[in-house]
């Protein structure tokens, strides 16, 4: 992934975007550089851990009730 086209919210458009040098040994570093004013971005899945305590009820939104 040399270059990628993404939204630059610092130049407030679409930039070229490209993978700077890597000291971690990545094989496919997650940080982006913007070409033109050097924003970084990082784009990285993001992984969201959900606890619920044992006694709360468990609840349903009403969406997932209906396409059950």
């Amino acid at each position: 992934m040399p270059e990628r086209e993404l939204r630059c919210v610092i130049c407030d458009g679409d930039m070229m975007f490209e993978v700077p040098p890597c000291d971690d040994d990545h094989d496919d570093c997650p940080e982006l550089v913007c070409t033109r004013c050097g924003a970084a971005e990082v784009v990285a899945p993001i992984v969201v851990h959900m606890w619920f305590p044992p006694h709360a009820p468990r609840r349903i939104a009403p969406q997932q009730r209906r396409a059950a």
